[in-house]
């Protein structure tokens, strides 16, 4: 048996949020944001989006789409409140959970899913369960890997939960749009669709791969393998509670890459310093990127070996941040390291940012040097003394 994934979305998550502790608004079209010129809509119920209204788009714009939309403010402190219960709850099924933002997550099930005779009823009890312990409706993606499991869950929304086998990806992935397909940027879109790729079976096609690296270089082959069905279904999550984690929010809007990389090289060398000082690596680097409109974007990345270097930090740190940076203006950055551990008690493997270990020749130096006396030599030493 292959893996099992969920991939777990809470829906309009906002919208929702106000919904929840004003029920008056529901049944009406309502977004988050402010009536400020410059503000833009950070997330609009179902009713809002069937009139025009989206997320980035400028308050005044959503407005005029629709008159009678209800704005309100956005109480980030209350919306992480629910997410902790939304974790909270999932936490009684498994651990292995990696969040992807404050209102999403991947779950493997793969052991606990063969407790119940139906394979969805597990779904559905989650489904029914976050409903009911937090009042918000989520969206469940079932699937073998990370990605197919993320398109799924896309799929039914809101509150629907879909299946997406990879024998099912020709009929019920291929046809739709490419703006469908998870990890292509907004601005990727047009620019494929001027070379012919109008559907992700199109992006998936063999007879377009080399046009589609040419575009994409060395983002398009994973993203081309991903549409072919092919995606890890390793998630990312310590196994240990304890982590380090250190952030900063900004008075001006990061809106350039560069801008991200800079202020997140001060947080790697900072986060670097704690580790040092409190005499801990970690193994498993996290960044978080809240936005303008105060939306959360979560990413790890496993490390091969723990470390507490800057180098080695700011290089798994750049490696998220080129994979989902998108240029919406961001407020708010953190690092975390987790799956930390006591450096003395760790053997570790070497890397290019460790200082290398001894050769055999120092080795035999410094052991020779306790035994006070040449006991120890070499097996290429040893058979040249033979020769001669």
């Amino acid at each position: 048996m292959g893996r099992v994934l969920f991939h777990i979305d809470i829906n309009a998550f906002f919208a929702s949020a106000e919904e929840i502790r004003h029920p008056e608004f529901i049944g009406k079209p309502l977004a988050i944001g402010s009536k400020n010129k410059r503000s833009v809509i950070s997330t609009a119920n179902y009713i809002a989006r069937e009139k025009g209204v989206h997320s980035a788009m400028p308050v005044y714009q959503a407005l005029e789409l629709c008159p009678e939309l209800i704005l309100q403010p956005g109480d980030f402190n209350y919306y992480r409140m629910l997410s902790n219960k939304f974790f909270n709850y999932l936490k009684r099924y498994t651990h292995q959970i990696e969040p992807a933002s404050i209102d999403e997550c991947y779950m493997d099930v793969t052991e606990i899913i063969k407790q119940y005779k139906r394979p969805l009823d597990l779904a559905y009890q989650i489904q029914s369960g976050i409903k009911q312990e937090t009042g918000l409706s989520v969206s469940i993606g079932v699937a073998p890997n990370r990605f197919l499991a993320k398109m799924a869950s896309d799929m039914r929304k809101p509150s629907g939960i879909t299946i997406l086998r990879i024998s099912e990806i020709e009929t019920k992935l291929w046809p739709l749009d490419i703006s469908k397909m998870h990890g292509i940027g907004k601005k990727t879109i047009p620019v494929l669709r001027q070379i012919g790729i109008q559907t992700i079976g199109d992006f998936a096609n063999v007879e377009n791969e080399q046009k589609i690296l040419k575009l994409m270089k060395n983002s398009g082959y994973a993203l081309i393998q991903k549409a072919r069905g092919h995606s890890s279904s390793l998630l990312h999550y310590s196994s240990t509670q304890k982590s380090i984690s250190v952030s900063k929010t900004y008075t001006t809007n990061l809106y350039t890459i560069q801008e991200v990389y800079n202020k997140t090289m001060e947080l790697s060398k900072e986060l670097s310093s704690r580790l040092i000082k409190d005499n801990q690596k970690g193994k498993l680097l996290s960044i978080s990127l809240r936005d303008t409109s105060f939306h959360t974007i979560v990413r790890s990345k496993p490390m091969n070996a723990y470390t507490n270097q800057y180098q080695m930090i700011y290089e798994i740190a750049q490696s998220l941040i080129e994979e989902n940076f998108e240029p919406v203006g961001y407020r708010f950055i953190a690092l975390t390291m987790a799956s930390i551990q006591n450096a003395n008690q760790i053997i570790d493997q070497m890397n290019l940012f460790e200082k290398p270990m001894q050769d055999s020749k120092s080795i035999i130096e410094s052991l020779n040097r306790e035994m006070k006396q040449n006991v120890f030599m070499s097996a290429s030493d040893l058979l040249k003394g033979k020769r001669q």
